[in-house]
């Protein structure tokens, strides 16, 4: 049977039994392009059905969540837990709070959960929760009011060595905090329960920091490969919040330069680069008066072009740091067009499939997402780590196991992905995550 019927066989199960999860069906597709043929080379995992068994849930959990908003009406929104792969760990992965959250979208972040977690090389499996409550205009109560509901019956659920959910979108330092003291008081125990936390109580140095960094040493481990390194190259960021400031600030000290950061309204544009003090005024623009990226532009006096994403802007290096399927087939095009040849996304599947096949036909160093943001969940990692030792780890500490995590990630890609002189880092990260979970549940036999 030919390849692309297998690919469209497999597909034609798992969207019969997934009606509607686009993004879910995305995900797995572009997995299973990788591994088919990997597959075929290897067929006791396709005796014992092992992709099909990755591609469905071990536990969907989905609940409500009632909450008293600051008028004292009773609001009600949507609380979910996707545990999707417990072979190598406890399931590991963020909870997100954004109306855009259902089914779909939470088990292909569930699924691509398990894959980036292999990758890192510490024992954590893949889950991936959340709720379609949205915390932007709600008061620090309300959102304290709905994280203790939410959390009421999430705790049900979780555990130091069942399930130890995140942040994500929409889930920051404050939201962690609300859940944590919650859990803390049901269960009446002090435990590992969460990643995130605060420093002063049970955080890692460098957490915080972790994806938008790990992006950044993908791409120079990237431009390492090929003799290059980011000193001196331009690169255009999405997104604002976390992700994005981590990476700006990482490229910066690389050698760098930053040119473009946007929000849900628009991208700036600063030819002259984002430099630290600039760069302090986005953290305190987005994480303290929680403005909007145009105030930038307004103090700076640079362009800010309204309603659009900053791909159209000649870089050497983008990187899609917002939300998924951010960039589409013109838009890499364009990319590809204006000179930029290194991809490293900071984002969960930021790129559509049609602008994957755009970088794949330009070979140009791509880092998809399961690898090159696999920083954030590594220091969530290294956090369950200090928890159970009941210690913490200096920031030189946690970054130097960072930048080795990220290094073996690359090699990975490099082992898997290699294809004469170029290196195809999906197919190297699709099947390097893949065989380390296989390999687990074929030892653990059909369960």
């Amino acid at each position: 049977m030919a390849f692309e019927q297998k690919v469209n066989d497999f597909m034609a199960k798992i969207i019969a039994k997934n009606p509607g999860e686009n993004e879910f069906h995305q995900a797995v597709h572009e997995v299973v392009e990788s591994l088919i043929p990997y597959i075929e080379e290897n067929p006791h995992y396709s005796e014992a059905k092992v992709l099909e068994r990755i591609a469905e849930p071990e536990r969907v959990i989905l609940f409500r969540v009632p909450w008293l908003d600051d008028k004292g009406e009773i609001q009600i929104n949507k609380g979910y837990r996707i545990e999707m792969n417990s072979a190598i760990g406890p399931y590991k992965g963020g909870l997100r709070f954004h109306p855009t959250v259902n089914l779909g979208v939470l088990k292909f972040l569930a699924f691509e959960q398990v894959f980036k977690n292999s990758l890192t090389t510490l024992p954590m499996g893949g889950g991936k929760g959340g709720s379609d409550f949205d915390p932007k205009g709600k008061s620090d109560n309300e959102v304290m009011r709905f994280c203790q509901s939410f959390m009421t019956e999430l705790c049900k659920h979780i555990g130091p060595n069942t399930d130890v959910p995140a942040g994500d979108i929409g889930v920051g330092g404050r939201e962690i905090g609300f859940m944590f003291g919650q859990y803390k008081r049901i269960r009446n125990e002090f435990t590992g329960v969460l990643t995130g936390k605060g420093r002063e109580w049970g955080g890692s140095l460098i957490r915080p920091e972790a994806t938008g960094y790990g992006a950044t040493y993908f791409a120079e481990y990237m431009l390492n490969a090929k003799g290059d390194s980011l000193k001196g190259k331009v690169v255009t960021i999405s997104g604002s919040g976390n992700v994005a400031q981590y990476a700006c600030e990482k490229v910066t000290e690389l050698g760098g330069k930053v040119v473009t950061l946007s929000d849900s309204q628009g991208f700036i544009y600063d030819p002259e680069g984002i430099d630290e003090e600039k760069l302090a005024y986005v953290m305190h623009l987005k994480n303290v008066k929680r403005g909007r990226i145009k105030e930038y532009a307004e103090k700076y006096g640079c362009e800010f072009h309204e309603g659009q994403r900053p791909w159209g802007i000649k870089c050497d290096v983008a990187m899609p740091n917002a939300t998924q399927n951010e960039v589409n087939e013109e838009e890499a095009k364009t990319l590809v067009a204006n000179g930029c040849f290194v991809i490293s996304e900071g984002a969960n599947m930021p790129s559509t499939p049609e602008a994957i096949a755009v970088y794949a036909d330009a070979k140009i160093l791509y880092g998809p997402g399961k690898a090159a943001n696999a920083g954030g969940v590594a220091v969530s990692g290294l956090e369950m780590s200090q928890n159970s030792l009941r210690l913490s780890w200096t920031r030189e500490e946690v970054d130097n196991r960072l930048k080795q995590i990220m290094k073996d990630i690359h090699a990975t890609c490099e082992k898997y992905g290699t294809e004469g002189d170029f290196i195809d880092y999906v197919k190297g990260a699709n099947i390097g995550g893949f065989v380390k979970v296989a390999d687990a549940m074929l030892a653990q036999g059909v369960v």
